[in-house]
């Protein structure tokens, strides 16, 4: 692995050690991989397109006082397994998630989405939703819009190209080597940093197409507002989802777009203190 992506013994030996990962097996022979840490009302956090469970594990070692933690690797991430589609839709991964949390037997959650992962957490979160009933409270951080829409065609097939070119000429490396400079602010210190591209550097090829094709067909606002109570933040300094689209998520859903000091796109890896704080008081709702 290049050098980029590489991290400090101790931090991999703090992640193993405090929030470790397991496999569940799924009804129908499917498999994901999470990481837990905790106890008390359960928190479901799903990552962004170039990232893995592990990215959490600040944000959860700070909350594991008073709530259940559970992180998943995505299908087609770490050692989950892959969806059966070559574009899997947003309705694919919420079922995958509905496996999950009945292997784990969780009946009530509160739904944490970063970036990507908030196409999941809405479709999931949606009115008449065969998963909405079992989810408290909606948490979207950085949600990313989707390219889905009608009228975003032109914009979609660019960003397939873009990102699958890169994939092509930069390897997972390549892309992990310079992931820190996009997802994070000026203000990161070195150790978010490596995170970063630590976590990007773990992607499966196969996984990450699939993601992109959630990118490029998945449509955020035609799943909001959700049916129960959302909170939308975003990094003050997200060049990625910037907060003028944020706030057209929250606004959608009714509700105040909450900013993050001095945080980028991985706010929760950047400003775990911070993110722990927001869903803190969600779950104090």
């Amino acid at each position: 692995m290049d050098h980029a992506a590489t991290l400090p013994p101790s931090e991999l030996a703090r992640l193993e050690a405090r929030f470790p990962a397991r496999p569940v097996a799924l009804q129908g022979g499917a498999a994901v991989s999470l990481r837990e840490c905790g106890s008390g009302p359960v928190l479901v956090c799903l990552h962004g397109i170039g990232s893995g469970a592990a990215s959490w594990l600040d944000t959860a070692l700070l909350l594991s006082p008073e709530a259940r933690v559970i992180a998943w690797d995505a299908p087609g991430y770490g050692d989950s397994t892959p969806l059966a589609p070559a574009a899997p839709k947003a309705a694919d991964y919420a079922e995958r998630l509905g496996a999950m949390l009945d292997a784990l037997d969780i009946g009530r959650c509160t739904l944490v989405g970063h970036s990507l992962g908030a196409l999941t957490a809405a479709c999931a979160a949606r009115p008449g939703s065969a998963l909405a009933a079992r989810i408290e409270r909606l948490v979207l951080i950085s949600p990313a819009a989707g390219y889905g829409a009608a009228e975003r065609a032109e914009t979609r097939q660019r960003v397939r190209a873009q990102r699958l070119d890169t994939l092509a000429r930069a390897g997972v490396a390549g892309m992990a080597a310079q992931a820190d400079a996009r997802l994070l602010s000026a203000h990161a210190g070195e150790q978010a940093r490596q995170w970063v591209r630590w976590n990007m550097a773990r992607l499966n090829e196969g996984g990450y197409r699939q993601a992109v094709e959630l990118l490029c067909g998945g449509e955020l606002l035609a799943d909001l507002p959700p049916a129960m109570p959302v909170r939308v933040a975003c990094g003050a300094l997200d060049i990625v989802t910037p907060p003028a689209g944020c706030d057209e998520v929250a606004r959608r859903c009714g509700v105040a777009l909450e900013l993050i000091a001095d945080a980028g796109h991985a706010s929760y890896v950047e400003r775990p203190q911070a993110v722990a704080a927001l869903l803190r008081e969600a779950l104090a709702s």
